[in-house]
């Protein structure tokens, strides 16, 4: 026996007539008007989330642009990942709209009933993301969603382009052991974060393939900002036994483990090497230059709009996840013990 078809999706018609609702009211839940009471609001939104929502034949089309959001923009980071999509939107038209969530790694209220007036081909969350709700109701309004460096395990369905940030924690820290350094501290970013975790563990790993045993007391936990940085070394340096090298898990923390060491007399890298992530423009003109980890930035901003682009056209992607390599470049922050 053949399985049943899968229902149709309802109109905006018989959406108003399950909810009891003028089609005006559907309306105006299908694209993100704020003039809705709460309560009717998400008793259409499950319908929609149920039932699925079959737009008409003369439905309007997508606005040509992409919705690029930031948990913060702050440094040169977000310039980079903006310069990727935008040598991607330029080749096919598109605008780009620029938006951060104050420091949040989720959108407040009202966020996603601004995206769904918009209408945008789709949106990008870069280290950040979003409700179940929330991407529900983006989905059921066909509007893709890639995410770049996503701040969790992304959800199944949803694509991401990311880093090889455990080859890169890994790499920095056997750079550091084969210059002889056993007492290597590292800064990493919060717990909760899956870029952190992942440097972290690669950090962890080269130690225990080099038979070096981990100590807590070297491990820090920051939020990949520069205070985080200098606070940290602070601390590891006032150990009876303090670190010869630190990996921090971003650029912005090592410049603030190059503070500390200022403030404290310390020298680099003849007292101490240091070993940062990213690879931001700034890290050539740190005194010393810094070596770091190369993060793809540009290319994973620009990877992926391009997923993005196939998307809101229809096409089935290859891979839902994709992973850039990352690369130690080498400069004069770390020498041999």
């Amino acid at each position: 026996m053949t399985a049943p078809d899968a229902p149709e999706p309802l109109t905006i018609a018989q959406l108003a007539d399950r909810a009891g609702v003028s089609v005006a009211t559907v309306s105006k839940v299908v694209n993100g008007r704020l003039d809705v009471a709460p309560e009717t609001r998400r008793e259409i939104e499950a319908l929609i989330k149920r039932h699925g929502y079959r737009r008409q034949k003369r439905a309007t089309r997508p606005a040509p642009l992409i919705e690029l959001v930031f948990h913060e923009i702050r440094g040169l980071y977000p310039v980079e990942i903006i310069n990727g999509v935008n040598t991607v939107a330029r080749e096919h038209h598109l605008a780009v709209t620029v938006s951060e969530f104050g420091g949040s790694h989720l959108p407040g209220r009202g966020w996603v009933e601004d995206v769904l007036a918009r209408r945008p081909t789709g949106v990008i969350p870069v280290f950040c993301g979003f409700t179940e709700d929330q991407r529900d109701r983006l989905r059921s309004r066909d509007i893709p969603v890639v995410a770049v460096d996503p701040t969790g395990e992304p959800a199944h369905e949803d694509p991401s382009v990311g880093a090889s940030n455990w080859n890169g924690g890994l790499e920095a820290t056997r750079h550091l052991i084969g210059l002889g350094h056993r007492r290597i501290a590292v800064i990493t970013g919060p717990e909760r974060v899956l870029a952190g975790r992942a440097r972290l563990d690669g950090y962890r790993a080269a130690l225990d393939l080099a038979g070096i045993p981990a100590d807590p007391d070297l491990v820090r936990i920051g939020d990949f900002q520069i205070e985080d940085g200098l606070r940290s070394t602070r601390e590891l340096l006032a150990l009876p036994d303090p670190p010869t090298a630190v990996f921090a898990c971003n650029d912005g923390t090592a410049l603030g483990v190059y503070h500390a060491a200022a403030e404290l007399g310390v020298r680099i890298p003849d007292d101490l090497s240091v070993v940062g992530f990213d690879d931001l423009p700034k890290a050539q003109w740190m005194i010393p230059p810094l070596t770091t980890i190369r993060q793809p930035l540009h290319d994973m901003a620009a990877t992926a709009a391009a997923m993005l682009v196939d998307l809101a056209a229809g096409r089935t992607l290859p891979r839902h996840r994709i992973e850039l390599a990352t690369e130690l470049v080498l400069r004069r922050s770390t020498r041999a013990r």
